[in-house]
């Protein structure tokens, strides 16, 4: 729903309310993840999709009923094997979708449309949801939106903040939930947490995943293309002044001229690199690779990759070791960087790159073959977190 926050104001704009269906729950292989939403106006309009199109008429159909009677719905679609005809997923996985009635103001103003936050629902059938002006609705979903997830991210600042609420919202002391919905608040996880009772829905929306690309040159401005395509906050950083201009990397959010060891040092330092960020470097050049290497691999960091041939791989292997890189420093590096698809242009190269990212933050045990080729779901994304 985070991401619907503007069309949802747009949707409600002219003073009437519209539904809202959001995946809560999913299994097996499904094709979008949980935290999805779509809305539906009373005047017919869709904006979104759940499931790229085997679902969405089912759902239509019953956020018609809760527009009509204001009452939501918890609604399951699965693959069905006996008749090919039902409603259902054809790609074999679950979806449990809660249709929602939401009414103009129902969620506050956020100043920047894009910024951190998270948003709790409950979506058991013992709550009273309200509107941002305080009337209640008949609706089985409450919402709380958490304007800065960081200082909610411990059971003492959830309850500093939003300790009202969720007792309004709960009917019960908040502790016991607040204590529980910290830890996935500090993770940025999306899930389902069960109070032996009252049921939760938490979405978190963290700010962008951040891209260092290390070395100024052709290959850097195709992998800022593609990295600001798939959302990161891109960087692209080399010591060089003639090279290293805004002009050359028109999707990079920063251009930073300084020798990217110490960049690298000072963005850890002040605390912003986490286990989300990539670090790919580009550079050839022994004097630039091996020193950021070194404070690279020594981080949590979710990707560290670097280019270059196999020879150039063993000698800059030798030279971290030397370094005093331990095996396990050294393992988390991918170099050769990039999955083996036969490219040759820039742009061919930065795919084969970000196939290798996405494979490598996505935890899964991933293969790299052709989907065809392998048993099992295509959709290993979509695993949720349930606290109980």
């Amino acid at each position: 729903m985070l991401d619907m926050l503007d069309a949802l104001a747009a949707a409600t704009a002219d003073g009437f309310p519209c539904a809202a269906a959001t995946i809560v729950r999913a299994s097996g292989s499904v094709p979008r993840p949980v935290g999805t939403s779509m809305l539906i106006h009373q005047t017919g309009r869709i904006t979104g999709s759940l499931s790229g199109g085997c679902v969405e008429a089912a759902v239509v159909a019953v956020a018609e009923e809760v527009l009509a009677d204001g009452q939501p719905r918890v609604e399951s679609f699965g693959y069905s094997d006996t008749d090919a005809f039902a409603v259902g997923l054809s790609c074999g996985g679950t979806l449990e979708v809660l249709i929602q009635l939401l009414q103009p103001g129902t969620f506050p103003v956020i100043p920047k449309p894009v910024a951190p936050c998270a948003l709790v629902r409950r979506i058991d059938a013992g709550g009273t949801a309200q509107n941002a002006g305080g009337t209640a609705q008949n609706n089985a979903a409450q919402l709380l939106l958490v304007p800065d997830p960081r200082r909610a991210a411990s059971t003492a600042g959830l309850l500093a903040d939003h300790g009202a609420a969720l007792a309004a919202m709960l009917d019960m002391d908040p502790a016991h939930a607040a204590a529980r919905l910290a830890p996935l608040l500090a993770s940025g996880r999306t899930g389902i947490v069960e109070l032996g009772g009252p049921v939760l829905f938490l979405e978190s929306r963290l700010a962008p995943a951040r891209l260092l690309v290390i070395g100024a040159n052709d290959f850097s401005a195709a992998l800022a293309r593609q990295g600001r395509l798939l959302g990161y906050h891109v960087t692209v950083c080399d010591a060089r002044p003639a090279f290293t201009v805004p002009e050359r990397f028109p999707a990079a959010h920063q251009v930073r001229v300084q020798w990217p060891d110490q960049y690298l040092r000072e963005e850890a330092s002040a605390g912003r690199l986490d286990a989300r960020s990539v670090v790919c470097v580009l550079s050839h050049d022994a004097k630039f690779d091996i020193p950021v290497l070194i404070e690279a691999l020594r981080l949590d960091l979710a990707y560290v990759g670097a280019m270059g041939s196999r020879r150039s791989h063993e000698q800059r292997m030798t030279a971290l070791r030397d370094a005093g890189l331990s095996a396990t420093e050294t393992a988390k590096l991918h170099s050769p960087i990039g999955l083996d698809i036969g490219a040759a242009t820039p742009e061919e190269t930065a795919l084969s790159v970000f196939a290798e990212i996405v494979a490598a933050r996505s935890g899964a045990a991933v293969s790299g073959q052709p989907l065809r080729a392998l048993s099992g779901p295509i959709h290993p994304f979509t695993r949720q977190h349930v606290s109980h």
